[in-house]
């Protein structure tokens, strides 16, 4: 009787439950006979009295359990099912043991949403730290400009040269106000914008010769040399988005020079991945620590906050790179060692 309780189908239950009102009936009307002997014992009266009461019993409570506990129970399981899959709704039970499909079902809902809400935790802590960089990347611009302003004001207008000093200091911070949004609107260009409309072939060498022209100047004033790892004589053909990549170049060959030694070496390679070419940027620098490697893609992250700042830049640069290199369903890695110095490989597909 007890295994029969337990069970979670409505017509065990019922029949489990009108069993017993029947047995304790039964015992009750010979326990009747027993002590008041007036009362004559009838197989026959016993028998039909036991069946009705059996039948009304088993009927009475199977139709509670059905309509009060079970069909509900039944609607809260088909919720579950409909908002958890948001595609079976028409999903449809064939089986009685309800009680024990709607706690695996909870328990697999519970897990997947626990998942949700960690994941929502994540972007929120990251939501708050990205709106806190930017805060924080306006914010020094913004105030050194108030502060000149000040000065000016409160008499050094009636000095030429000082005058002169902190108009153009004014004006970089006016430049890195503008590199930030730039940036910021490069990025937001880069989640909307489908890159593959304007994928073209061409020389991904030629174009890497183009960038390197750009930084002639930055580079010796360093005395740091640009070069490839072999002469490459032939054309190494690419398809994707020229400008883009030609920003990725940019992007990466920028930020070697800032992080590299003085009288130090910046090597570009190109490799053959069978459908892809890899390309490699590789400085003799600072180096990046371990720890910091796997946030080097993050807006605004940097790894040495105030010597990264004296350099330059506005802390999008890799995300930006990150960003194009993954819109052309690519690739893109980097190794380094403290002191020694960085290297950026990407991938890109073979025309």
């Amino acid at each position: 009787m007890k295994k029969l309780i337990n069970t979670t189908n409505p017509k065990k239950i019922s029949l489990a439950v009108a069993s017993s009102i029947t047995l304790f009936v039964t015992l009750l009307y010979i326990l009747s006979c027993f002590i008041f002997q007036e009362i004559k014992f009838n197989y026959f009266a016993l028998l039909l009295f036991n069946v009705s009461i059996f039948i009304f019993s088993y009927s009475l409570f199977f139709f509670v359990l059905k309509r009060f506990i079970y069909d509900k129970i039944r609607l809260i399981y088909k919720t579950i099912r409909n908002l958890k899959l948001n595609k079976d709704k028409n999903h449809e039970l064939d089986k009685e043991d309800i009680i024990k499909e709607v706690k695996e079902e909870v328990e697999e809902w519970s897990k997947e949403h626990n998942t949700e809400i960690s994941t929502l935790k994540e972007r929120e802590t990251f939501r708050r730290e990205y709106i806190g960089n930017i805060s924080h990347e306006l914010k020094n611009p913004i105030f050194n400009i108030q502060g000149y302003v000040h000065s000016l004001i409160n008499g050094a207008l009636n000095d030429n040269k000082l005058t002169k000093k902190y108009l153009k200091r004014t004006n970089k911070n006016v430049e890195r106000i503008i590199d930030i949004i730039e940036d910021l609107d490069t990025i937001s260009e880069l989640e909307i914008t489908n890159l593959k409309a304007n994928f073209i072939k061409f020389d991904i060498l030629k174009l890497a010769n183009e960038v390197l022209d750009l930084f002639i100047d930055k580079a010796t004033k360093k005395n740091i040399k640009i070069f490839f790892r072999e002469p490459y004589s032939n054309p190494i053909f690419a398809v994707g988005d020229k400008n883009k990549i030609k920003q990725v170049f940019i992007n990466l060959i920028d930020n070697a020079i800032k992080y590299s030694f003085k009288d130090s070496k910046i090597k570009i390679s190109f490799f053959d991945m069978d459908k892809n070419h890899l390309v490699e940027i590789t400085d003799e620098g600072l180096g990046i620590h371990k720890d910091d490697l796997s946030r080097v893609f993050e807006r605004f992250y940097r790894t040495d906050k105030a010597r990264s700042r004296d350099n330059g830049g506005t802390g999008l640069g890799l995300a930006i790179v990150k960003h194009i290199i993954e819109a052309h369903n690519q690739t893109i890695n980097v190794r380094s060692t403290i002191g020694i110095g960085t290297s950026f490989a990407f991938t890109i597909l073979k025309a």
